[in-house]
């Protein structure tokens, strides 16, 4: 869909040649990781998390990377209504960074260096399908209050109570809204970046790939880039990439991929080029790179069979995680790209509390949905059986593609999260038939205490 932009408007020369452009190179890469980041981030706000400007700014562009927190509000952006692109630019000799949002998968942050294009044809929006009952839509949906979760909730955006900045609470118990609240000037519909709980998506996404055939995740992974002779890296398998358990180099903790969220390169180059350092399967590593390459692996594996599927049937069959959100009624629910069409699964997932609450409810419902099986009836129990090498010193377990809460004296044992940055939780709790949402802004100064919310909630189901 958009890697052809880029053959139209590469600009060749960035930076001036000789000694002066290595002494400045790092300043003026930062300015373009900053600008990048603004424009991407505004462009999610707007258009898939339905917020406003001022809102973006409050909420989306404070507490980020150190790196570059200082640069990003000296940087002006530029927004284009009518072709749905921001522009925010780094140096007047360059091109701004660009980010261009489509009805499908949301905002594209195009490469450092790329120059623009008109689109050309008329935007088309979403189908939405709020008229519909719940969980499909949104009528009926929270029609039952419980008052000893609506006080949990309270304190969840009480200052100090749990610490952070709560955004939107939803908890759902035997599949209904029993409490459900927003920050000021945010609301049902608005959508905000998951972060890491994608990963926990990237699974779900799996899981029906494998339901439908398509995937098998024990079997050697399938990477277009390492199909070569002596290739060592092929013996790992998607389940040791959804335990986090590659055993490949990692730089950092998380495995930074900051060419990747904030510069614009592809999935293909930067998440396939790290070394084996471990037998995949023995180390526990968290690293955004490994539920990359789970994701690449899984539409490869897709690609793949269709071609020896005779009763092949794209819309069963294709890797697409817009058909799958369409299915489970998660419409606000954006999947972001690169510029080349590679899922960045590891984070870039715009979606609402209800939407995440819809997920909660297929794995409560141990994927079912509408009487359809979408997840393999034991895939509830796979990624949440900690069945791979653990996390050292955490208080959390790790599933495959969910950590587990399940070394807490007072949460039930079966508990389950996806978890990400700035304090964004799902927490799944079969044996009560309860499914919990917070949303957050949080920072690295004021984190949120997951643990003391839930076990709060634990104890108001009992009430």
């Amino acid at each position: 869909m958009l890697k052809k932009w880029v053959n139209i408007a590469i600009v060749s020369a960035l930076v001036s040649s000789g000694a002066a452009a290595q002494s400045t190179e790092p300043s003026r890469y930062d300015r373009a990781l900053a600008a990048g980041y603004k424009a991407q981030f505004i462009c999610s706000g707007l258009w898939n998390g339905n917020k406003s400007l001022a809102a973006i700014k409050a909420d989306e562009l404070t507490g980020i990377y150190d790196r570059i927190a200082d640069i990003v509000p000296t940087l002006v952006e530029e927004i284009d209504e009518s072709e749905r692109q921001v522009r925010v630019r780094f140096a007047e000799d360059a091109p701004p960074r660009i980010a261009i949002w489509n009805r499908k998968s949301g905002c594209t942050s195009m490469p450092i260096g790329f120059g623009g294009i008109k689109i050309g044809a008329p935007i088309k929006e979403r189908v939405f399908q709020d008229n519909r009952p719940w969980p499909m839509g949104d009528q009926n949906a929270a029609a039952n209050e419980h008052p000893a979760f609506k006080s949990v909730a309270n304190r969840a955006f009480a200052p100090k109570a749990f610490g952070g900045k709560t955004s939107a609470v939803l908890i759902i118990k035997n599949g209904k809204i029993l409490t459900e609240q927003y920050q000021k000037g945010l609301n049902l519909h608005t959508a905000q970046r998951t972060w890491s709980v994608a990963k926990s998506m990237a699974g779900t996404l799996i899981g029906h790939s494998v339901q439908q055939k398509m995937v098998d995740v024990h079997a050697p992974v399938m990477i277009p880039e390492w199909e070569r002779f002596g290739e060592p890296r092929v013996a790992m398998t998607i389940n040791d990439l959804m335990r986090m358990s590659s055993g490949l180099v990692s730089d950092t903790a998380g495995n930074r991929t900051d060419a990747l969220y904030m510069g614009g390169a592809l999935v293909t180059e930067r998440a396939t080029g790290w070394p084996l350092l471990f037998k995949p399967g023995t180390r526990f590593r968290y690293a955004n790179n490994d539920t990359l390459l789970a994701i690449h692996a899984a539409r490869a594996e897709h690609l793949d069979r269709k071609d020896k599927l005779g009763n092949y049937m794209p819309e069963k069959h294709d890797f697409d995680p817009f058909s799958f959100f369409q299915k489970l009624g998660m419409t606000r629910t954006y999947a972001e790209t690169d510029w080349d069409d590679n899922y960045i699964l590891s984070s870039q997932v715009w979606t609402t509390a209800r939407d995440l609450g819809r997920m909660g409810i297929l794995y409560l419902n141990n994927g079912m949905w509408n009487g359809e099986r979408l997840l393999p009836e034991n895939w509830r129990d796979f990624v949440s059986t900690a069945s791979g090498p653990q996390p050292e010193g955490r208080a959390l377990g790790y599933g495959a593609t969910f950590w587990l809460m399940n070394k807490s004296e007072s949460i039930p044992k079966d508990t389950f999260a996806a978890i990400g940055n700035r304090g964004q939780y799902l927490v799944i709790i079969p044996s009560l038939d309860l499914a919990v949402v917070r949303r957050g802004y949080d920072t690295r100064e004021d984190r949120f205490d997951l643990e003391a919310f839930v076990d709060a909630i634990v104890e108001a189901n009992r009430s």
